[in-house]
Parts: C-alpha cells; sequence; structure tokens
C-alpha cells in the first residue's frame, strides 16, 4: 500500500501574493504530490501551504519550495505578528497513510540535512526528529526569532542541527529552519469581540498548557519567580497539547487566541473551543467564532458536532455531513469568512484523487440509469447492498424522530443509540454497493492477463481464482450486514415512534430482500470456483442466513399488521 506524508511549510510572506504562487508553483510542477491548500495571512505576513504526497517525493518537493522561498523572500525587511525566524520558518512532515512516525522522523532528517547542506540554510530538527530533548520544543529553537539569529547561531549550544552556523549574507537573507515530524497539528484562532491584544493573551495563558510565570505579589507586574536554577516557575494552563498566543488581526479589527493543537487526543478542537469561550466569559470577552488555519481532519469535526448536539439533547445518529455542519456553526467557523468543508477537511481533498466515479457519488436517477445500461456492473451484488443500506437508512430514520417526539424527551439518548449503529450498518452497506462492482471488476481485469506461456497460464488461474473468492466474499458481507438492519427495525417497530412502524416495515422487507439477492451473487459465484470446500462451506452459511431472514420477516410484518390492525 502507498506510504503518504503531508507537509506543512510556513514562509514568511502572507501579503504578496506573486510570491507565494511562484512559491506553490513549485508544488504543483511536482509529480507524486498534491497541492491541498494555501492559507495566506495579511497581518501575520505568512502563509502556511499543505500539500502531501509519497516520502521521497514529499522531501524532493520541499527542498524544492524551501529554495524558491530562500529565492524570494528577504528576512532583513520582514515583520508580522506571527513568531518567526526565517524565509521557510517551519517545516513539519506528518504521517497520513502506512507509515510510522519514526519513518517519517528520518524523512524529516532527510530533509533537513539536504536544507541544510544543498541550500546553505541553518536547520534545527523539533518534534519527533529532533536530536536531543530540549530542541524537540519549537519555542525554544525559534527564541529570540529572526532579530536574535545572530547571536544565537555563535552560541555552541545552540549550533544548527545542519548547515551553518555563521551569520553570512546568505543566512541573513533566508533567516534558519526548522524540520520536524509530528503527529497532526490543527491552527485555530478564536476570535474575539475585542481589539485588546493583552486581554486576549490572559486568556491565552489561561488555557495554554505551558501557562503563565508565576509572580510575586501582582499577579501582573509582580517579579518573575524563578527556581533554584533560575528557571521561570509557570503557573500551569487547562489545555494539554496547545500552545497559545493572543494577537490583534489588523484585517478583521478583531483581537484572536491563536492557538496550536498539538495533540487532539488530550484536547480536542471543541473541548478548546469550549474551554477558550468559558475562560473568556470570565474575562467579559466573548468568542465570536473560530478560524482554521491550513486543515483539519474530518474526525476533529465529526466529534464536535456529535459534542454539541449531545448537549443539546438531540440525536447524535445523522450522517457525517449534518454532524459537521452542526460542528461549523457551533464552533463558528464561518465566522470571518465562509467554511468550505470539501476545501479545508484533508480527507475530502485527498478523495478528489481516488481514480474514476464513485456510485454512491451519482445521483438517485442516474444510478438507476448506470444500473439500466448495458454495462454488466452495478448489477444485482450492488443493488442488494443498495436495498440493505436503504433498510438500514429508514430504521435510523425511526429512531431519529423518535428520539425528537415530543413527550420523549427522556428517551432521546436510547433512540439515539440506536441511529447511531443504524448510521454504521447504512454507511457499511453503501460501501459494499461500490466495493461490489470493484470485485467485478477484478475479475474481468484476471481473465484479461496473458496466457501465451505455462507460467503466464499459471498466474492468471490463480488470479482468477483469487478475484472469484473476493467475488463471493462481498455479497456474503452484504448478506451478513443486511441481516443486522433486522435488528434495528424491529426496535422501532416494538419501542419506536408507532406514527411511523411501516418505515420500519418497509426497512424489514428491504433486508429480506438484500439477504437474498446478496446470497444469489454469492451462489452464482461460487459455480467457477475450484475450491470447492470454501464454496460449499460459504454456500451453507449464506444458505442459513436466508432462512434465518425468511422468519424475522414473516415475524415482524406479523407483529406491524396486529400493530396497524
Amino acid at each position: 500500500m502507498k506510504q503518504l506524508i503531508e507537509c506543512v511549510p510556513n514562509f514568511s510572506e502572507g501579503r504578496d501574493l506573486e510570491v507565494i504562487r511562484q512559491i506553490t508553483a513549485e508544488i504543483e510542477k511536482m509529480e507524486g504530490v498534491k497541492l491541498l491548500d494555501v492559507d495566506p495571512g495579511y497581518t501575520t505576513n505568512r502563509t502556511v501551504v499543505t500539500f502531501v504526497g509519497t516520502p521521497d517525493e514529499v522531501v524532493e518537493t520541499a527542498v524544492k519550495v524551501i529554495a524558491k522561498a530562500q529565492e524570494l523572500i528577504d528576512m532583513r525587511g520582514h515583520h508580522g505578528d506571527h513568531p518567526r525566524f526565517g524565509a521557510t520558518d517551519v517545516c513539519p512532515l506528518v504521517p497520513v497513510a502506512n507509515i510510522t512516525m519514526e519513518e517519517t522522523a528520518e524523512y524529516a532528517r532527510k530533509l533537513a540535512k539536504r536544507v541544510g547542506e544543498e541550500l546553505g540554510i541553518p536547520v534545527y530538527c523539533y518534534e519527533n526528529a529532533a536530536f536531543e530533548e530540549k530542541r524537540r520544543n519549537l519555542a525554544n529553537c525559534r527564541r529570540g526569532e529572526y532579530e536574535g539569529l545572530k547571536e544565537k547561531l555563535a552560541d555552541p549550544a545552540w549550533k544548527p542541527d545542519f548547515g551553518p552556523d555563521q551569520f553570512n549574507e546568505s543566512v541573513a537573507k533566508s533567516g534558519a529552519t526548522a524540520i520536524s515530524a509530528r503527529d497532526f497539528l490543527i491552527a485555530v484562532n478564536f476570535n474575539l469581540n475585542t481589539t485588546s491584544t493583552r486581554r486576549a493573551n490572559a486568556v491565552a495563558f489561561d488555557v495554554r498548557e505551558k501557562g503563565r510565570p508565576m509572580r510575586e505579589g501582582h499577579p501582573i507586574t509582580g517579579k518573575i519567580m524563578r527556581d533554584e536554577h533560575g528557571n521561570t516557575i509557570d503557573i500551569p494552563g487547562t489545555l494539554k497539547g496547545t500552545k497559545a498566543i493572543g494577537w490583534f488581526i489588523e484585517e478583521y479589527g478583531i483581537a484572536q487566541v491563536s492557538m496550536n493543537i498539538t495533540n487532539t487526543t488530550d484536547t480536542p478542537l471543541h473541548i478548546a473551543f469550549e474551554e477558550v469561550r468559558m475562560k473568556a466569559d470570565q474575562r467579559g470577552i466573548r468568542v465570536t467564532g473560530a478560524e482554521i488555519v491550513g486543515l483539519v481532519p474530518k474526525q476533529s469535526l465529526i466529534d464536535a458536532g456529535i459534542f454539541f448536539l449531545r448537549k443539546q439533547n438531540r440525536s447524535v445518529g445523522v450522517d457525517e455531513k449534518e454532524l459537521i455542519k452542526i460542528a461549523v456553526k457551533s464552533m463558528g467557523l464561518d465566522d470571518l469568512k465562509p467554511f468550505v468543508p470539501e476545501e479545508k477537511v484533508i480527507e475530502y481533498l485527498l478523495a478528489k484523487d481516488q481514480e474514476g466515479p464513485k456510485l454512491m457519488g451519482m445521483t438517485c436517477a442516474d444510478f438507476a440509469n448506470e444500473t439500466a445500461s448495458e454495462s454488466a456492473a452495478p448489477g444485482g451484488g450492488s443493488i442488494s447492498a443498495y436495498m440493505g443500506a436503504l433498510g438500514a437508512a429508514l430504521g435510523t430514520m425511526v429512531a431519529n424522530l423518535s428520539s425528537h417526539k415530543p413527550g420523549w424527551d427522556e428517551r432521546w439518548e436510547e433512540f439515539s443509540d440506536v441511529a447511531v449503529r443504524g448510521q454504521k450498518i447504512k454507511d457499511d452497506l453503501l460501501w459494499l454497493v461500490d466495493e461490489d462492482t470493484n470485485s467485478f471488476k477484478l475479475i474481468l481485469e484476471a481473465y484479461g492477463l496473458p496466457k501465451k506461456t505455462d507460467e503466464e497460464k499459471a498466474a492468471r488461474k490463480a488470479t482468477i481464482e483469487e478475484a472469484t473468492k473476493y467475488a463471493m466474499e462481498i455479497p456474503f458481507r452484504t448478506l451478513k450486514r443486511s441481516y443486522d438492519v433486522f435488528e434495528i427495525c424491529e426496535e422501532m417497530i416494538q419501542k419506536g415512534n408507532p406514527n411511523s412502524i411501516t418505515d420500519a416495515a418497509v426497512g424489514v422487507l428491504c433486508a429480506r430482500a438484500a439477504v437474498i439477492g446478496a446470497y444469489l451473487n454469492v451462489k452464482i459465484n461460487a459455480a467457477d470456483l475450484e475450491d470447492k470446500a470454501f464454496a460449499e462451506k460459504m454456500i451453507g452459511e449464506a444458505e442459513e442466513y436466508v432462512e434465518k431472514a425468511k422468519a424475522k420477516e414473516a415475524e415482524l410484518m406479523e407483529t406491524v399488521r396486529k400493530a396497524m390492525a
């Protein structure tokens, strides 16, 4: 399986769009990588760029964009509100798929070595790529910023990991670069209804993990307290895995708490939002919304949507688009500018690269027309999976209606749990709609393999056998998952909103048809299989499900008939 790494270089230019365009053009011309996002900030004078690709290609591309930034950006004239010490200020690598953090860290060090040696830029490795503990923290590596870089390079304790340690003419122009391997970081700015940077900073110090310095006497003007080693004694903030500062954003005319969430397990996005909101409220300030810088993982928005729906005592068994919509509105992610999930959620951007149209991306009419065409796929297997999905959707609908039924307020969580299970069954079956068609294509591809030599014939035969087994396994999974629909519909027939009992009953009919249809596809594919033991075992299990499905359908339809009578 293909390994994927995300690269998120931050460039010290957010105002000259032509410079930004020339830098990102280096990414767009490279094979094996995809530019996902470009997020410039005028007041910060900084642009966050995100691209993804295979590891070697990401490293090669990163070298080229850092070289282009070195050519176009002169740090001697740079000013902005964000801490920085180089034209390419930071360049973290993030593991995305089929690659470990340890492997990613090695690629980060490989990149750092090339940047230092080939481009002559001082490089500090931080976080998981760091060579020593004190350099794990980016703030330590960047302390003093560009203005203090000459002094930093002269300090033996802060000799760069790679590149020159002399503040020569080239370094004066490029500054230094920090390169790392890290987990996915969420960069988020919380918008405040104040113009006061001091008050925004106060909120930031309340919440960030490091907190604020402990002082003698007055909490603001008092002398900073230090330990026996001379280190500042800090009062920790309330949110683990976060870094934050306050600043005023001239282009919006407001102050913000700017936060990096480096550990979304300890501090999910929605928890950070709620904590900043609460601390701001204690200081007489209101959080009006939030601004995602760069990209955000889909799961962070889904978790937020679930959190805010639960606060409302509403069912969380809704589809992911609805959950994301709730998250966006609850945290005001569209407060300053439109929030378009297809452009800001990393999984949605990566999905655009998948080859070929998906059946489940079609309209209902297009799907029906495609089925009716002379193409052999989609066929009965995909239709069976879709019928199962519709059955699960109907049972879930009844659960959601029941959760919000007037007078049943105390039962919302009971029905919400059913709806969550129903959504999962539905989503699994929707995936099987496309996968059944894909399994048919694998058989066609296997039959198209060359068969001139004995070796080619043997390889072709083995590939056909494996593809045929897979073409049995997919409808068998459809059959089993469709049978799970009965449980959802049965609960809703017995306990759900009585006004919707016939909706659950139609769900039962869909489930029965899906089970029998999937069984037929299991059986017909078995005819071409040489491994008869495998075929007989799967057919035997499938037949048991068919009999159980028929019995369950008869039982539930009788219950519905009596209820309607």
